[in-house]
């Protein structure tokens, strides 16, 4: 995978907009290893290499399990290794995540707000958005993974 240019440096002003909305979201209610479950499935879903790997080194950091890591992309089947609250959020990201397909259901709609505050479904809703904003930027612009870099810099 070869970078082609690097976004943030290349439109600053438009990077710290993004960056506003995620320090919004740091300083919400939101867990932060809820939100980096999310920002993870949306990657997988997204095919988004960069933050798959980023996201997931940061579920490490924040205490997360290789068992429960490398389940996220089938959570449905995982049994209780995710609370109730992490299943609603995933599902949640899924819908949104796939917009075009789901046309985001009221039975999904209603499912989250059965679990969710008004404010945290926003802030919820605004995470989902923000990784995929994020995504496609990564992906448009082949921005490598952490891992990958390290692999290239070793060889």
């Amino acid at each position: 995978m070869s970078n082609r240019i690097d976004y943030a440096k290349a439109s600053p002003a438009g990077y710290k907009a993004f960056g506003g909305v995620y320090v919004h979201l740091l300083n919400s209610s939101l867990e932060k290893e809820l939100v980096n479950l999310v920002y993870l499935r949306v990657s997988h879903i997204n095919g988004c290499a960069f933050c798959i790997d980023m996201h997931s080194r940061d579920l490490l950091k924040l205490g997360v399990t290789v068992d429960k890591l490398v389940l996220v992309p089938v959570w449905r089947d995982a049994g209780a290794l995710f609370s109730a609250r992490e299943c609603a959020a995933l599902a949640w990201a899924e819908t949104v995540t796939r917009v075009a397909e789901t046309n985001i259901p009221d039975a999904d709609y209603q499912a989250a707000k059965a679990v969710f505050r008004d404010k945290d479904l926003a802030d919820l809703t605004y995470a989902i958005s923000l990784i995929n904003v994020f995504n496609r930027l990564s992906i448009a612009f082949r921005t490598p993974p952490a891992a990958a870099v390290k692999a290239e810099n070793a060889a």
